[in-house]
């Protein structure tokens, strides 16, 4: 994984431009893996330069003022950086901390899960990372089965097996995430977690939503929760919960109407991103 490049965009962003908000929510309607902001600069990475390109298009139209340049940058300067920023965090009893800073010191009932970054699979350092993980805390998951769907790094499927859950399934159509989650579940040796790359769709198809999970995490975007409203529903048992994240809170009525009539169990909000656990 270490030999390959991702595809990003720079764009740069100048004091006098007052739309940053509608810049930011104008970006979870596509495919964007990792963002490194600077007080000039956004760094907006990508998994495919398919999909860099398509927003570099669709962007430059509707933000004129704004400068678009398209680079590709090496995994090992994002890992080199992450090395030197990345430290442990602390979500609730959650711990989640890159190999180099576990901390030696901790509660008795602490969880502690070790990740190692790489380029758009999340370490914990991500707001829509850490609501879901204090949503998983809100639920009772000892000998409930969960599904996260768009794994990523695999850090959300190991939390809930830590929590109790059993089974635990982490799906990703993008076959490096699920390498990079495996490499994850090895550092975490005592989680008990099923990986494999697949779409939602495929296992609507595949007949797996007729036992469904007790719980569905789907943290992914606002356009993709709209789109597979009816997919996840259809993996999430009667009675279970659907744990969504990824889309800000001006997207948040969209997102709730695509899952109507399913009401509200827990909401969390942090720097204009939203996690709500549906019943």
């Amino acid at each position: 994984m270490g030999s390959r490049t991702w595809p990003a965009l720079d764009v740069v962003i100048g004091a006098a431009f007052d739309r940053l908000e509608l810049f930011q929510a104008a970006l979870a309607d596509y495919d964007v893996t990792a963002i490194d902001e600077a007080a000039d600069r956004w760094r907006i990475f990508f998994h495919t330069a398919a999909e860099r390109d398509r927003t570099a298009e669709a962007l430059r139209d509707d933000f004129a003022e704004l400068a678009f340049e398209r680079i590709d940058v090496p995994d090992e300067d994002w890992a080199a950086r992450s090395q030197a920023a990345l430290r442990a965090v602390r979500i609730g009893k959650i711990v989640v901390a890159p190999p180099w800073d576990v901390p030696r010191r901790r509660h008795t009932d602490d969880v502690m899960i070790v990740i190692r970054p790489s380029m758009g699979f999340g370490t914990g350092h991500h707001a829509t990372t850490r609501l879901c993980l204090d949503a998983l805390q809100h639920l009772d998951l000892h000998g409930r089965s969960v599904m996260d769907v768009g794994t990523g790094s695999g850090v959300l499927a190991i939390a809930a097996s830590f929590l109790g859950a059993t089974p635990v399934v982490g799906i990703d159509d993008d076959e490096d995430a699920i390498a990079a989650a495996r490499d994850n579940r090895e550092l975490n040796p005592h989680a008990s977690v099923s990986l494999e790359v697949g779409d939602l769709r495929t296992y609507v198809v595949s007949g797996f939503s007729r036992t469904g999970s007790d719980v569905v995490l789907a943290n992914l975007t606002g356009g993709l929760l709209v789109s597979a409203a009816a997919e996840l529903q259809h993996l999430t048992k009667p009675g279970g919960r659907l744990i969504l994240s990824g889309f800000l809170t001006v997207q948040e009525s969209a997102v709730l109407r695509a899952f109507a009539p399913l009401t509200v169990e827990h909401r969390g909000e942090e720097e204009e991103w939203l996690c709500v656990t549906l019943r």
